[in-house]
């Protein structure tokens, strides 16, 4: 048991990676749609590439999604939305009507304009009045039998040439819209017919005052109604009565013959076997078998990515918050993927490569988008399309986005996503449609959707830098800027280390520029990689005085020490001012493991016959262990040695910027990091011909050319 405790204890990293991969195969396989897949990868419009293929089962042919989707159309526009006419609207405003009626005509009675006239004259106007009030109510009665819609959205989008369907005591009547009075209409009717009566009635009727006091358009109400319900019930039944397949194939049925091309008709069919066939392997016996499978496919598609990381990318593995972020971008996509199957299209898979790329590199970028795309691939309708699709968007991405800190340039990625989403789309739809007539234009939007989608990398970036700790091209470019508190505070207190760590900077994002690589990490790390020589400026060649030299007060192990210092004061105060990790790492390894050369030999050279103790005089490291903090070194050694030339020559230049390099090679400072010969050769030029346009040196010419 303690033997055990004890392997735990020791090797707990490892193990807790392990755990992250398979929890993150777990969360997969899971998620994992528990149907089987279709042993046959077939294209509409190419030939049949395996042996001639027999039904093995008797199968329906379904639909397709276009076929059932313009069946669907045709039922909806032969459709006619269900209104109910409420007979009780008629009775209840005939009656307010005629009680409003009443009392107003009583009131004029007694009124001024009738308490002195005669009874014959009061008996005139009642009769009047009575007749108003009878060719009233028969307007009202005609109008409300016609009916009076009510104003909703669904009468918004109806036509006058168009029908509804009224129910009336429970029985449907078919209408056309045209002969059913709006609200509108039903107040403009009343008031033509009253103003009509009284023209025709003028010579008769005493008293019109009293008339235009009858408002009668008060009384119309809507009495035809939207019955929501019936409505969506119809519409539900219509729907519901399309049948999704047309015609069945019988077991033993040869389907298609090899090398016969796939027509709409054999694709229908294919489509129809290759549904019914993931279907019946997802059930029964099946499951347990399909789930072995799955979680074969996706242990295999995760351990590839565990083998890329251990070999090309361990520091990330040693990393815990990296190596989770990386499993965590995979398993978003994989989950939103496998819930969004109908729209797959929308997601934005390129986001993945282009989050990858700002915090680490194009090869990596591109191998996870990779094992992503195969992934959801397993799942995915149409997988050789959606694979070949995401595979190209997602390369585009990766080369289109070379600096994400301009921001025009990720509005270019999506657009330039968009475009190749587009262009090979197009391509795949003609070959397998023959025609253009029946591409699927929609897929058009999702693709533009998509792009859209891709502008949520800001946002994504800066979310993921401050959760996980990492670094982006836009906080390199705040932290590069020179007038910053900590590079404004170099320049005060140690103004030569200042410009050393400027032409520092300029040399190695240089050859970072030439050979590939980040060159704003590489520049703005060498901003920062000295700022330890501000605890003691004094003691640096590059910002001392002339005529004074405090290391002349100390021993020489004591001096070698001071020096040596300065790496761990530089990262004590990139952590007091919050500076990246990545960024004090170039702090740690710019010296690597080497000596300090000077202090080290005028030590032996004074107590010859002691023994030495060289950790006193060596750098703790850790060597470089990437393009950029190599270069890094390079720069920084050939830029301080250069310095101390005082007879400066194009061959001094050359042999100065050889021998350091040499000796750091053979001193094994580069082994960690994923630098090549190539590379060292091309920053060994590029540092040769930076020097020679730095110090204007002269070129010796042969004595016979300079007669």
């Amino acid at each position: 048991m303690k033997q055990i405790f004890n392997f735990l204890k020791e090797h707990y990293k490892i193990i807790f990676r392990v755990f992250l991969f398979l929890l993150t195969i777990a969360i997969i396989v899971y998620i994992f749609p528990r149907e089987g897949k279709f042993r046959y990868e077939f294209q509409k419009g190419r030939p049949w590439m395996h042996t001639t293929l027999i039904a093995p089962f008797d199968f329906p042919i379904h639909k397709s999604d276009k076929q059932l989707q313009e069946e669907r159309d045709s039922i909806l526009n032969n459709y006619h939305p269900y209104f109910v006419y409420d007979s009780s609207v008629l009775q209840q405003q005939s009656d307010k009507f005629s009680s409003s009626f009443d009392i107003k005509m009583n009131e004029f009675l007694l009124s001024d304009a009738l308490k002195e006239k005669s009874n014959y004259q009061k008996q005139l106007f009642t009769q009047n009045a009575k007749d108003f009030k009878h060719f009233a109510l028969e307007v009202l009665n005609q109008i409300y039998w016609s009916g009076i819609i009510e104003s909703s959205e669904i009468t918004e989008g109806l036509g006058k040439d168009e029908e509804i369907i009224i129910l009336k005591n429970k029985l449907a009547d078919t209408y056309e819209y045209a002969q059913i009075y709006t609200e509108k209409e039903a107040y403009e009717r009343v008031i033509n017919h009253v103003d009509q009566y009284l023209e025709d009635q003028q010579q008769k009727i005493k008293y019109p005052d009293f008339y235009k006091t009858i408002n009668l358009y008060e009384f119309i109400e809507p009495n035809i109604f939207y019955d929501q319900k019936t409505s969506e019930n119809v519409k539900a039944e219509m729907l519901a009565n399309i049948s999704k397949t047309r015609g069945m194939v019988q077991a033993g049925e040869k389907i298609i013959s090899q090398g016969e091309v796939i027509d709409n008709q054999l694709y229908r069919i294919l489509e129809s076997l290759k549904y019914e066939s993931e279907n019946r392997l997802g059930s029964g016996y099946f499951y347990q078998i399909i789930l072995i499978g799955q979680i074969i496919f996706v242990f295999a598609c995760i351990a590839v990515l565990f083998l890329f990381l251990w070999h090309f990318r361990k520091e990330i593995l040693a990393h815990t918050m990296k190596t989770i972020f990386i499993l965590m971008l995979v398993l978003i996509i994989v989950l939103v993927s496998r819930f969004a199957t109908q729209v797959l299209y929308i997601i934005p898979f390129a986001l993945v490569p282009i989050i990858i790329k700002t915090f680490y590199d194009s090869r990596l970028a591109l191998f996870i988008h990779i094992i992503t795309v195969l992934i959801v691939g397993f799942f995915a309708p149409n997988g050789f399309e959606f694979i070949f699709l995401n595979f190209i968007a997602g390369i585009v991405a990766i080369f289109s986005l070379t600096n994400i800190y301009r921001r025009g340039k990720l509005f270019l990625t999506a657009a330039l996503v968009f475009l190749s989403y587009s262009f090979v789309y197009f391509g795949l739809a003609i070959t397998q449609e023959g025609n253009f007539t029946n591409i699927e234009l929609h897929n058009f939007i999702y693709f533009a959707i998509n792009g859209g989608f891709v502008l949520l990398a800001y946002p994504l970036i800066y979310i993921f830098e401050k959760a996980f700790g990492f670094l982006s091209d836009l906080t390199l470019m705040e932290l590069s800027d020179t007038n910053s508190k900590l590079l404004r505070l170099l320049a005060e207190k140690a103004p030569g280390t200042f410009q050393h760590s400027m032409q520092v900077a300029n040399l190695a994002e240089e050859a970072i520029y030439k050979i590939g690589g980040n060159t704003l990490l590489v520049r703005t790390g060498a901003l920062y990689h000295d700022i330890g020589k501000m605890v003691n400026p004094a003691y640096f060649i590059e910002n001392q005085r002339a005529g004074f030299n405090p290391h002349d007060m100390h021993e020489f192990d004591e001096s070698a020490n001071i020096i040596i210092s300065h790496v761990k004061d530089g990262v004590e105060l990139a952590k007091k001012h919050s500076l990246p990790e990545p960024l004090i790492d170039f702090i740690r390894t710019h010296h690597g493991t080497t000596r300090v050369q000077y202090f080290y030999r005028s030590y032996i050279k004074k107590f010859p016959d002691q023994e030495v103790d060289i950790n006193k005089f060596t750098y703790p490291g850790p060597k470089p262990y990437s393009k950029e903090t190599a270069a890094l070194m390079m720069a920084d050694s050939v830029e301080a040695a250069s310095r101390s030339l005082s007879d400066i020559s194009e061959d001094k230049i050359n042999n100065l910027v050889d021998s350091i390099i040499n000796d750091q090679m053979q001193d094994g400072q580069f082994d960690n990091a994923n630098i090549t010969f190539k590379d060292i050769a091309t920053i060994k030029g590029i540092f040769k011909q930076k020097l020679v346009n730095i110090y204007h040196a002269r070129i010796e010419y042969p004595k016979e050319e300079q007669k």
